[in-house]
């Protein structure tokens, strides 16, 4: 485990509401603009009752939990978690990246796939069939570096938009939001302009906001 937090939500379509954090350690994939290398190594070990607790001891209200990385499904407990998160009440979203398959992921958790642009490097990485085991409240989030990262994600938001909504991330401090918008209004892009609110708030470089 990385880290464990109450913040707002910076992003998807629950940005900026009141949400508990659940970091696990370690990723598969190596980013370019990566911003948690953070959590690729180290972190403490903890069990699922643990961190359970640990989300509870924020108390009520939306009861709103994300559980992030890294690359969250590489840790076997990461199922057994939400699960249990979901049988306290918890709304549970998942932040994971395309490379991964969800089969075992419960239906009723909100996944949000970080499918990877050419940009990142690692394009090559994301899972053929991922988008296909997506349920109606699942969300698909593209990370844009540049011209060619657009055209990539806006051919695949053209095909998945019908079922699943669909996120335009610019990187931060690299691609000018305001330019990205200008795209998509120019394409009339089936998809929501997303900047990291947390970002915004506190700075590109805080942790455990």
């Amino acid at each position: 485990m990385t880290e464990i937090f109450f913040s707002i939500q910076g992003e998807s379509s629950y940005a900026g509401l009141p949400c508990a954090f659940v970091r696990l350690t370690g990723c598969n994939l190596r980013c370019v603009w990566c911003d948690t290398a953070y959590a690729f190594e180290g972190g403490t070990e903890m069990s699922v009752d643990a961190v359970v607790a640990r989300v509870t001891e924020f108390g009520g209200g939306l009861k709103l939990v994300e559980v992030t990385g890294g690359e969250p499904l590489l840790q076997d407990d990461c199922v057994p978690l939400m699960e249990q998160l979901l049988a306290k009440g918890y709304r549970v979203l998942l932040e994971t990246s395309g490379s991964r398959n969800l089969d075992r992921v419960p239906r009723e958790v909100v996944k949000i796939v970080d499918v990877k642009c050419p940009g990142s490097g690692m394009a090559e990485q994301n899972h053929p069939g991922v988008l296909l085991q997506l349920a109606p409240h699942d969300e698909v989030k593209f990370v844009i570096a540049d011209e060619r990262d657009y055209r990539f994600a806006l051919e695949r938001a053209r095909a998945i938009a019908s079922r699943n909504a669909v996120l335009f991330s610019p990187v931060h401090g690299g691609l000018s939001p305001t330019v990205l918008a200008g795209w998509m209004l120019r394409d009339q892009a089936p998809a929501r302009l997303q900047l990291q609110l947390h970002k915004l708030l506190w700075g590109a470089d805080a942790r455990g906001v």
